[in-house]
């Protein structure tokens, strides 16, 4: 055998061992298991399950307690720290909302929740030439905005109430106004969106989708703004999936699962 080849069989054996030790990691994210349950449901051989779970075991991180199996180990709680500090939310989420802008030629903003109000982190003005009255780092309010609909999605409506009567004034959960506004969110958070029928600024329309992040907890959002002129209910309409599809690629890239937080 050639020293090539050779070294390129080891390489390959490497791999494997490799991608066989992340699987017995993902094994047990849900529950610990013996060696027995994780040799069935790996179908690997009970020795090299031991093997790879000691290696992992002496790292950290695995560790196997009496009675109840393998787990995760403390190694991957400072892994997972590290990752949150290296992770920077308008780093990942900028060359989506570059390829948002792009394909919608409108202005394309980021935004999370901050003190009561939807605070901008980002925005991209697009290729039309109009003028959208937001900057980074000012804040907008949340129960008129598409941005900061999607921020509330998850709400309860006790909380929308609240947050409804902090930015109109006092009112009544009975109240038309409130009525109307309630309704229509719960059919936002049905669907995943949001929308803004001109009713933080005039003539400009806007679509919201909600950000999340590994628990399904929605931590930010993101918006297509343009004039009603270029922004009719149909067209909304038509990119409302392009805009749900761009907060959800932003939140895979957050850990996000794919499932709502419960």
């Amino acid at each position: 055998m050639s020293e090539k080849t050779a070294s390129a069989k080891a390489a390959a054996a490497g791999s494997q061992t490799l991608l066989r030790g992340l699987d017995l990691l993902e094994a047990v994210v849900v529950s610990p298991a013996s060696l027995s349950d994780l040799s069935k449901q790996l179908a690997i051989n009970r020795s090299t399950v031991h093997r790879l779970a000691s290696a992992l075991v002496d790292r950290g991180y695995m560790k196997l307690v009496s009675g109840e199996g393998y787990m995760l180990g403390a190694k991957l709680l400072e892994l997972g720290h590290a990752a949150r500090r290296q992770i920077s939310l308008p780093r990942v989420a900028r060359p989506f909302l570059e390829t948002l802008c792009e394909t919608t030629g409108d202005a394309v903003h980021l935004g999370v929740l901050y003190d009561d109000m939807a605070l901008y982190l980002d925005k991209l003005s697009g290729a039309r030439r109009i003028e959208i009255g937001s900057r980074v780092g000012e804040r907008h309010p949340l129960c008129s905005t598409g941005l900061g609909k999607s921020l509330l999605l998850d709400q309860s409506e006790m909380e929308w109430l609240e947050r409804f009567q902090k930015e109109r004034g006092p009112c009544l959960p009975d109240d038309p106004g409130f009525v109307d506004w309630r309704n229509e969110m719960r059919g936002y958070s049905a669907g995943g969106y949001s929308f803004d029928l001109e009713e933080n600024e005039d003539r400009v329309r806007c679509i919201g989708a909600p950000i999340r992040d590994e628990t399904g907890a929605i931590v930010a959002a993101i918006s297509v703004s343009s004039v009603a002129q270029y922004m009719s209910e149909a067209r909304m309409t038509q990119l409302m999936e392009t805009v749900i599809g761009t907060a959800n690629a932003i939140s895979r890239e957050l850990g996000w699962p794919g499932q709502r937080k419960q």
